[in-house]
């Protein structure tokens, strides 16, 4: 990832445009923002390749085949930052944030089916170094999943 400076009004409106719709043609954004198809275009490869965003399509992992999501709370003995990237270095976690408050640690886990979780949280999570204990929060049912909080 590269870095970029603190975003502009054009580079945040470009974002706002691409929450509505990722599919969103450059020059309709162009249109929408005051640019070029062209100059769109740079701007969007500048904010993914230096991390600011993805453009990704959003599922319901349920509706793919994943027959069980979790949200796990970890609690971990000694430095987090390690625990977090090893976590994240799993094929099932899809997020990982270090916390303040009742856990250490919130993983998200998807998983085809319950043995199948079983199986990450015993073989894999609860063998991380410096875990100490897990919650596991198994989802019924998925209500809401967005991505289009806007920018700051």
């Amino acid at each position: 990832m590269g870095t970029m400076p603190a975003l502009d009004d054009v580079s945040k409106a470009i974002i706002e445009q691409l929450q509505q719709d990722g599919r969103r043609p450059y020059a309709r954004i162009g249109e929408a923002v005051g640019l070029s198809e062209a100059a769109v275009r740079q701007r969007v490869q500048r904010l993914i390749d230096s991390g600011v965003m993805q453009i990704v399509a959003v599922t319901d992992p349920m509706e793919l085949g994943f027959a069980r999501q979790a949200m796990i709370g970890l609690h971990v003995d000694g430095p987090l930052e390690p625990v977090a990237d090893a976590l994240a270095e799993m094929p099932e976690i899809e997020y990982v944030v270090i916390t303040a408050g009742g856990f250490d640690i919130l993983v998200e886990a998807v998983c085809e089916s319950d043995q199948h979780l079983l199986e990450v949280l015993s073989e894999k999570i609860r063998t991380v170094p410096g875990v100490r204990s897990t919650e596991t929060f198994v989802y019924l049912k998925l209500r809401k999943q967005t991505y289009s909080w806007g920018v700051r």
